[in-house]
């Protein structure tokens, strides 16, 4: 299962990594478009509504949570690449206290402020009640959301990013199988797609389970090594707690777009909420290169390969680019047949295909320093990726969506420029820090 990323070509060993993460992230987001998908088939724009305001809060949650068990991940991999196996253990032991602790606290909470979450969101109030069933069923799932995660993490943390794709590959069959039954055979609506979700998660995380004890020979654990113990609890906590309030800041900004389009009507909520999804979709491969780069960098950096970390760093920069460049031209004709593929009302195409126009072109500009974020991950500077996207948000994103929805009130495409803008701002941050760090390193 572990495996040595010091060795072998840069780009090889970055594109053979990064896949199963590509693959695993496309098969997770294909949870929540699933739900969405399958219930614009069988229902109307206030249920679209429900389950996208829904999954939005949801994915929110998914991404702290992947965010913070980041920590895990560099450090195991750091360790893995300095042959200390005594530190993987007991990163492996003080992560399941964590994260065990946080996931049971963090139920209790949500199901608690559940109503509030929902008012929050400015739900529209044809929606409101579905939403609150659909929340209320995924928040009692966290305790498997966060379970699968932080297994996952430490899976790629060893070098092993293909065990993670197939446990997700699993739960993502069984959701569509469940919604489908759900859905569209009971006509449950929301609900059927909630509980779909949190089936399949359990499922997972039952067979990642079953998979990391057989697997046990790669690293030292004992019953002690999960007793808490404040270091390396703090360590994990250094790099994954700023990574884990980056993502959750942008998904806040996501969040407040959706309230700003709420309150313009259920069929612009509906709009941005399948534009939201399909932007998830093209920004896999931004997502997976920030993963695999702070995996990659940080096992080399721990066996004391700081060129070859940097080098990673490039290769992943050069694919985000083409990548992105590549979508957001082609999707330009194409954005209201995109949107026609998850519902048939005319005036959601329409506000969609404005408002994905604009957007996608962020999936460039924002793989660039998707890329930085994993590579300041490794180097234990997470707190830089939190810093220039808490300010790029602030400054950019939430008053660009704001006023563009003022001032242009019949039109989503301004709205939609907000994200590319914020990454510009968070491009040239990060690039000052890398060049910063580069000096100082001579």
């Amino acid at each position: 299962m572990q495996k040595d990323l010091t060795q072998g070509g840069i780009f090889k060993t970055l594109a053979s990594f990064s896949a199963p993460f590509l693959l695993a992230y496309f098969l997770q987001t294909f949870y929540g478009l699933a739900d969405l998908f399958i219930i614009g088939q069988y229902t109307g724009a206030p249920d679209i509504t429900a389950v996208s305001v829904g999954s939005q809060v949801m994915h929110m949650l998914t991404v702290m949570i992947v965010g913070l068990a980041m920590g895990t991940t560099v450090m195991i991999s750091r360790a893995v690449g300095g042959k200390d196996y005594n530190t993987v253990g007991r990163t492996i032991g003080n992560s399941v206290v964590l994260f065990g602790g946080l996931s049971i606290l963090a139920c209790a909470i949500l199901l608690v402020f559940l109503d509030d979450i929902v008012v929050m969101m400015s739900t529209p109030v044809e929606s409101v009640e579905k939403t609150k069933h659909y929340l209320s069923i995924c928040f009692m799932g966290i305790p498997f959301i966060v379970a699968y995660n932080v297994i996952c993490s430490i899976f790629r943390g060893l070098g092993d990013s293909k065990s993670p794709m197939y446990f997700v590959a699993i739960a993502c069959v069984l959701n569509v199988v469940l919604d489908l039954v759900f859905i569209g055979g009971m006509g449950m609506a929301t609900e059927g797609a909630a509980y779909a979700t949190v089936i399949a998660q359990f499922v997972s995380v039952l067979f990642s389970a079953v998979l990391i004890r057989k697997y046990q020979s790669s690293f030292h654990m004992e019953r002690a090594l999960l007793r808490p113990n404040n270091r390396s609890i703090r360590e994990i906590l250094q790099i994954g707690l700023p990574i884990s309030l980056q993502d959750g800041f942008i998904q806040i900004s996501f969040i407040v777009i959706t309230v700003i389009a709420n309150r313009r009507g259920v069929e612009v909520a509906a709009s941005v909420g399948i534009v939201e999804k399909i932007i998830c979709i093209l920004f896999l491969v931004p997502s997976s290169m920030l993963s695999a780069i702070s995996a990659i960098a940080a096992q080399n950096i721990g066996a004391g390969k700081e060129e070859r970390a940097r080098a990673t760093l490039r290769y992943g920069i050069y694919v985000c680019l083409i990548y992105g460049a590549f979508f957001a031209l082609i999707l330009q004709p194409l954005s209201d047949v995109t949107v026609s593929l998850f519902t048939t009302e005319a005036a959601v195409i329409l506000f969609g295909g404005q408002y994905l126009r604009a957007y996608v072109v962020d999936t460039a500009l924002a793989g660039v320093h998707f890329c930085f974020s994993g590579y300041f991950c490794a180097c234990g500077l997470s707190i830089v990726s939190f810093i220039h996207n808490v300010f790029s948000i602030v400054l950019l994103r939430i008053p660009g969506s704001y006023l563009a929805s003022i001032w242009y009130p019949d039109h989503l495409s301004p709205m939609g420029l907000a994200a590319p803008m914020g990454s510009l701002f968070s491009i040239v941050v990060c690039v000052g820090v890398y060049v910063w760090m580069r000096r100082r390193a001579k």
